[in-house]
């Protein structure tokens, strides 16, 4: 499932990400994929290990963590350190499937790739193509969000960010490994969750639907989740 996430961060937020990024060398986005995706991808990143990279991510995970609509689609487990990066001049990463295991930074530990996360920093006019292109059981999405937003989908997805014609394409992108693996279960339990705090509004958090509702939800997180 493909969830639009608004509003990650204030348009305050980006123009400071922008600002600083401008302070910075980017490399070549290659260092962070594997040999078949490298022979697809052209584009910059800021270097892993730089400060700066380190301290935008940590504001991207901040706010990620106080936005319900996130939490809720994503149930997350672990959250991989984000990374930046821009397309330009043609830059394009052509149709690929993210690494399923990845290493968290600086750590012995590993996360299974559950969903992979776009956060957009630059506005749609501000560049042509661009597209995020994500294949699923439907056929192919196109996505081009404005900035601040982010787009959730599956890491078991086929996508590709199409050619950047003209301007330039800024975002951050990082993977995570959600409580409920399975996707079709994690969709359940978003549509579930969604349906209480209408109710919830509508009747009280008290009210016998509402209590029943939610005993369910966590039961089923109860037999669906990995920790």
């Amino acid at each position: 499932m493909i969830h639009h996430i608004p509003n990650v961060l204030t348009k305050e937020q980006v123009h400071y990400f922008r600002t600083e990024m401008e302070k910075v060398n980017w490399v070549d986005g290659k260092v962070s994929t594997g040999s078949l995706s490298a022979n697809v991808k052209q584009n910059q990143q800021l270097p892993e290990d730089h400060p700066l990279t380190n301290h935008l991510g940590d504001i991207i995970l901040d706010a990620l963590s106080k936005h319900p609509l996130f939490i809720s689609a994503a149930l997350p487990l672990n959250i991989l350190p984000p990374y930046f990066n821009r397309y330009e001049n043609g830059g394009t990463f052509g149709f690929h499937v993210d690494n399923s295991i990845r290493w968290i930074k600086g750590t012995n530990q590993k996360i299974r790739t559950d969903l992979s996360c776009t956060l957009f920093l630059s506005e749609p006019e501000e560049y042509e193509g661009g597209e995020l292109v994500v294949e699923d059981t439907y056929g192919y999405h196109e996505i081009k969000l404005p900035a601040g937003d982010l787009i959730l989908y599956p890491s078991t997805s086929v996508h590709e960010v199409s050619p950047v014609t003209s301007g330039c394409r800024v975002a951050s992108f990082f993977w995570l490994q959600s409580m409920i693996r399975d996707d079709a279960n994690r969709h359940i339990l978003f549509n579930l969750d969604q349906s209480i705090q209408n109710l919830r509004t509508q009747l009280g958090d008290t009210h016998e639907e509402v209590v029943k509702l939610t005993s369910l939800y966590h039961n089923l997180m109860r037999k669906w989740a990995e920790l």
